[in-house]
């Protein structure tokens, strides 16, 4: 089969942690041909989808060691897969190689995770289909709504709306020094809508990754945030702990599982802290090369068994 990955340069990879590079070296143990390109690289001609992609091969006792070849052009049409794998900012040039997509038949090639399910699911703004499982949050630009917020929550979590790897999240409190500074700061330096959220306590023993395949859970990590530090992404120092998936965990599976496959969302990342839902992460979800290091799930290998 010809599988192509829509993803970052695999020059600024990671690949003792990259969930990408497990999902190839998967598609390449079942003697798949494996094209890797750059969003940039996507254009329309005729009316059909083009790329310019390298054939990837990599070596099975160094992963770090690859060879891609002179690229090419391909019609995405005649792929049977293709992964859309890019990491955010989920901004317009993310959303222009969506539609770019979905002029693809997706009868003919399958795209994970659909381009208009992805683009229907911001992360943060999903969570809001299921407002019993999610603890208290607003979306807004306004300072005084955000002022009112924390009068009601006390410390509260704010973040971009569709910022990814806990940049530009921050922890603020009515009594804070600097939070006029810091809501007029998300105001200033973007268009957008922030996110602001009630501080969990139960962080400081960490987060649970959790992923869906198909709207089912098969497996989980707990990351675990620094010392006097309320991001526990494992970019930023997290730590990831082994942890097994709790009957509250399932339930909130069972509750979103319907929507994810409504939405065509094949493979998806949740975010829970204690017994709440925080972030459900459709574009490039990550962490299954730690969950297969630390409870041996191999989740690559799950994903094509349930493709093919």
């Amino acid at each position: 089969m010809n599988v192509a990955f829509q993803m970052d340069d695999l020059s600024k990879i990671n690949f003792t942690t990259d969930s990408t590079i497990a999902l190839i070296l998967e598609s390449q143990s079942r003697d798949n041909k494996n094209y890797v390109y750059s969003p940039d690289d996507l254009f329309i001609k005729n009316n059909e989808v083009f790329t310019s992609a390298c054939l990837v091969i990599f070596n099975n006792k160094d992963f770090s060691k690859y060879k891609c070849a002179k690229k090419k052009i391909i019609n995405l049409s005649n792929m049977n897969f293709i992964f859309i794998r890019q990491d955010p900012p989920y901004n317009m040039a993310y959303i222009t190689s969506l539609h770019i997509l979905e002029l693809i038949d997706s009868n003919k090639t399958r795209i994970v995770n659909e381009p208009m399910g992805i683009r229907n699911s911001p992360e943060k703004v999903l969570i809001f289909n299921f407002p019993k499982l999610m603890p208290p949050t607003i979306v807004t630009r306004s300072k005084e709504q955000v002022i009112e917020f924390l009068k009601i929550n006390k410390k509260s979590v704010i973040k971009p709306l569709y910022g990814n790897g806990g940049e530009g999240v921050f922890l603020i409190s009515s009594n804070d020094i600097n939070l006029n500074q810091i809501i007029e700061n998300f105001i200033s330096t973007s268009k957008e809508h922030f996110i602001v959220q009630k501080y969990l306590p139960e962080i400081i023993k960490g987060d649970k990754r959790i992923i869906l395949v198909d709207g089912k859970p098969v497996g989980a990590i707990s990351r675990v945030p620094k010392v006097n530090e309320i991001r526990s992404n494992i970019h930023v120092g997290g730590s990831a702990r082994k942890i097994s998936i709790s009957k509250s965990d399932k339930i909130i599976c069972d509750i979103i599982g319907p929507e994810l496959r409504k939405q065509k969302l094949f493979f998806v990342g949740i975010d829970i802290i204690g017994k709440y839902l925080i972030e459900i992460n459709v574009t490039s979800p990550t962490c299954i090369r730690e969950i297969k290091e630390l409870s041996k799930i191999d989740i690559a290998k799950i994903i094509w068994d349930k493709l093919v």
